[in-house]
């Protein structure tokens, strides 16, 4: 229970500096430190970043800058193949599995990196060439068929991901909304945290209806990410971001290297 409360905290904390990106760590550490499988894993670090998520969503409801008929169409799509990504999570291979993870680690940690140097590729289209514009009276979307499937593909693959590896889907929501939306840096994120709670929260509950969810580990490990979620946020910003990101880039590649090493 100590260890769970532990590495809650530390994952809580990371994600309070660097933001929701902090919660793809959750799994790796359970693996290393509770000694569970990847399938075992993953939705415990699901109810981790979904109650996190949820929080951060909430805020950004009560300051009107969530997105939320974006927000229930994204998680819908995301919420029907969530389940898909558990039940192959637990027919394949482990190594597999460790393998494609670290994967997603090393680029996570490519983009951080990116980012740093300020070569983050900005897109470059012109707001019409996006396929969800708002209305410049009312700031909603103007639905089209072309909005709708490129925001219900993020979604899907999304949901896949959160059920599969145990990942709130962040790193995947923030590059398309900022891709295929004209909303602000602060709308993307707000939406990104409604669509990961929703995800999220719905992959532990299809966890739970397998009988295969390892709720001992997963409560003290959740409510120490929330307390680690107060403390980094207390944190950040007394510490510059470009060496917090520096920070985070690095423990995904080291955490890559080392999963990559034990699959092979």
């Amino acid at each position: 229970m100590i260890t769970g409360l532990l590495l809650g905290a530390v994952v809580g904390i990371v994600m309070g500096l660097t933001g929701a990106g902090g919660g793809i760590l959750a799994v790796p550490l359970l693996v290393s430190g509770m000694h569970l499988t990847i399938a075992e894993a993953g939705p415990v670090g699901l109810l981790a970043v979904g109650v996190s998520a949820a929080a951060g969503a909430l805020m950004g409801l009560k300051a009107g800058i969530v997105r939320y008929r974006a927000t229930v169409l994204i998680a819908g799509t995301g919420i029907l193949l969530a389940p898909l990504g558990v039940w192959l999570a637990h027919r394949l291979d482990t190594r597999l599995l460790s393998l494609l993870f670290a994967a997603i680690l090393a680029w996570v940690a490519y983009k951080t990196f990116r980012e740093i140097v300020g070569r983050s590729v900005e897109s470059t289209s012109l707001t019409l060439d996006r396929p969800c514009i708002r209305d410049d009276m009312s700031g909603r979307f103007i639905w089209t068929s072309k909005c709708a499937g490129a925001l219900s593909i993020a979604g899907a693959i999304a949901g896949i991901l959160s059920g599969l590896l145990g990942v709130g889907g962040g790193f995947v929501m923030v590059p398309a909304l900022q891709r295929f939306t004209d909303l602000a840096v602060q709308s993307v994120v707000a939406t990104s945290l409604g669509v990961i709670a929703l995800v999220s929260l719905t992959g532990v509950a299809a966890s739970l209806s397998t009988g295969k969810f390892p709720l001992g580990v997963a409560l003290p490990f959740a409510a120490g990410s929330i307390v680690g979620m107060g403390v980094g946020s207390v944190l950040t910003s007394r510490l510059p971001q470009k060496y917090l990101k520096a920070a985070f880039g690095v423990i995904c590649l080291g955490v890559a290297a080392m999963m990559t090493f034990k699959s092979l």
